[in-house]
């Protein structure tokens, strides 16, 4: 793409992040609601009490299909989501406010699809187990200094370390 991303930088945990999460949510159930089967999740590291992370809000929304949710993409706009087409045949995927400076990131996926069962695994394991959120953090903060402006490599680095701790 030819945005300028973020780099990525892990900060402490932010206890404001829960209430960050709850605006957000309330405000996505308001433009959401047409489309939403289910609920409205804080994933990802931020979700995780205690736990470092990128500052950034990663939600994950429940719809029926990608295609009958289509007419979520220009309705989240109002909130200032800008969409992009990352894994386009597993979610619909937006950042918030901008693809060089991101305070949230929105997943549209279906209702209990594969996608969104390992998410909400991962999460909760990572919630219920402190040596494995260590265990992550860790790699995190590694994967952060050997690709500080490379997100698909971080992410990319992170997968193999996800689908053990799901398994």
């Amino acid at each position: 793409m030819s945005h300028e991303d973020a780099p990525i930088k892990i900060v402490a945990y932010d206890p404001q992040w829960v209430r960050l999460f709850r605006d957000e949510r309330d405000a996505l159930h308001r433009v959401l609601s047409p489309w939403l089967k289910g609920p409205v999740e804080h994933i990802g590291s931020t979700a995780v009490p205690g736990l470092s992370a990128k500052p950034v809000i990663d939600i994950m929304a429940a719809v029926g299909t990608l295609e009958e949710s289509k007419g979520a993409i220009p309705a989240v706009r109002s909130l200032d989501y800008l969409y992009a087409p990352y894994r386009p045949e597993l979610m619909h995927w937006f950042c918030k406010p901008h693809h060089s400076f991101r305070t949230h990131h929105l997943h549209l996926v279906p209702y209990e699809s594969p996608l969104w069962s390992a998410r909400i695994t991962f999460r909760d394991r990572l919630r219920e187990d402190q040596n494995i959120a260590a265990e992550y953090l860790a790699l995190k903060l590694s994967l952060s200094v050997s690709f500080p402006n490379d997100r698909e490599g971080y992410t990319d680095g992170k997968s193999e370390f996800i689908a053990r701790v799901i398994r």
